[in-house]
This record gives C-alpha cells, structure tokens and sequence, in this order.
C-alpha cells in the first residue's frame, strides 16, 4: 500500500484532486445562483468543471523523471490506463456528488461521456506534447466548441461533442473514440520526453 502512496504523491494526485473539488463547488455555487431549478439545460457548466478537472489531473501524466520511471519493477502499461481511468472516474464523481447536493445540471451519462472523453484527450495529449502540456489539448478542443457554428452537419457535431446532449451518436462515439486512443496511447507510450 506505501507504494501506492508514494505514486499518488509522485504523480500530484492530491493537488489535483483538491482543484477538482474546488472548480465542481464553485461551478455548483455559480448554478445555483443563476439558474431557477428547472434542470439540466444548458452544458457550459458542466463541462467547465469536467474539463478543468481533467486538465487538474493532467499535471500528474508525466513523471518528474521518465529514466527512474522506466526502473520499475511493475509493468506501466497497466499503471498508465489505470491512473486515466481513475481520473476520469474522480472527475466525474466530484461533478456528480456536488450536483447531488444542490443543482442538477447534467445528467450522469452526460458526465461520464464527457469526463471519460476529456481524459482521453489529456492521455493523448501527454503522449503527443508531454505532461507539462498535456491540458493544450483539452482546453484548444473546448474552445473551439464554444464558439463554433451550431452542430448541424457531422463534422460540427464532431466538433461540439463536449456540448451535445447525451445519446447523440456523433457526441457518444466521438468520446469513445478519444477515451480508448488516448488511453492506449498513454499507456503504451507515455508521455513524451
């Protein structure tokens, strides 16, 4: 168990755990007071602190040196999907624990679509930039679907997944597809020196 201590530490899963707790109650207070209880209707908040949750984990994808990270005695392959998933998993769980004592804003296919597609995409971006820039990805992606033209043909949907009501296909498959890339990636490669 002291090793699992140590990896979490290594890999600076309690400060992001503490910026996920803190961007899912601010988030929460913020839809309190400007909305009126009617629902989850409109996707930004949520998806604020699921993405700003898993670019709070990203930080831990690369470790402080990739030479003693090799000298391990356990195979990484495992390690490496494991912390993505359960990042995922702690992302959504903040979302949707905060949401249980207040506001309901998204709908909990909507969170775990888009906090395991969010964590594909910081995986990949770790493997393609390294963990020091591995939020680039997540964070241009949002950025873009915020100020895209409305998702009417595939390619926009595509686009705008993070936004699209649970149980589109484009918005479900396009996840999918970034959680498994991303995490495969990640896991066999790593992060990028």
């Amino acid at each position: 168990m002291r090793w699992l201590t140590l990896y979490a530490r290594s890999r600076q899963v309690p400060a992001s755990l503490a910026a996920v707790v803190v961007s899912a109650v601010t988030v929460a207070v913020l839809a309190r007071d400007g909305s009126g209880g009617e629902g989850p209707t409109e996707p930004g908040l949520p998806v604020l602190v699921l993405a700003a949750g898993a670019m709070a984990f990203s930080v831990g994808l690369g470790g402080q040196d990739l030479a003693l990270d090799r000298t391990a005695a356990i195979r990484w392959v495992p390690r490496r999907a494991a912390h993505v998933l359960f990042a995922g998993a702690v992302v959504a769980a903040a979302l949707l624990t905060v949401q249980s004592m207040g506001e309901d804003m998204a709908t909990p296919a909507f969170v775990v679509r888009d906090s395991a597609g969010l964590m594909g995409l910081v995986a990949l971006g770790a493997t393609l930039a390294g963990g020091q820039y591995a939020w680039t990805l997540p964070f241009a992606w949002l950025s873009y679907a915020f100020f895209a033209p409305p998702p009417t043909s595939t390619p926009t949907q595509v686009a705008t997944w993070m936004l699209l009501p649970p149980g589109t296909a484009a918005g479900t498959w396009t996840a999918l597809v970034l959680t498994v890339v991303g995490t495969a990636a990640y896991a066999f490669a790593g992060p990028r020196r």
